[in-house]
């Protein structure tokens, strides 16, 4: 019984000290100073499609209507 309580707490640490740790991977970005409003042309930037190429937005602007959706992950 002694055994399981003390994994059980070195377990539970460990899962604290890594959901607490920071991820190196996310790269930051300057905030904008004011957001895009509403009909507001949107600046031009650069994505990876799902297949690893990049995508501008200029790019995709001038062959079709351009659709943004970002989708809000909890996985």
């Amino acid at each position: 019984m002694k055994r399981r309580m003390v994994l059980s707490f070195v377990l539970m640490m460990l899962g604290v000290a890594c959901a607490s740790h920071p991820s190196s991977k996310i790269e930051k970005s300057e905030p904008r100073e004011t957001p895009v409003e509403v009909g507001q042309v949107a600046p031009d930037f650069t994505l990876d499609d799902q297949h690893g190429q990049k995508v501008t937005l200029s790019a995709a602007r001038g062959q079709a209507p351009v659709l943004l959706v970002f989708y809000r992950g909890h996985w």
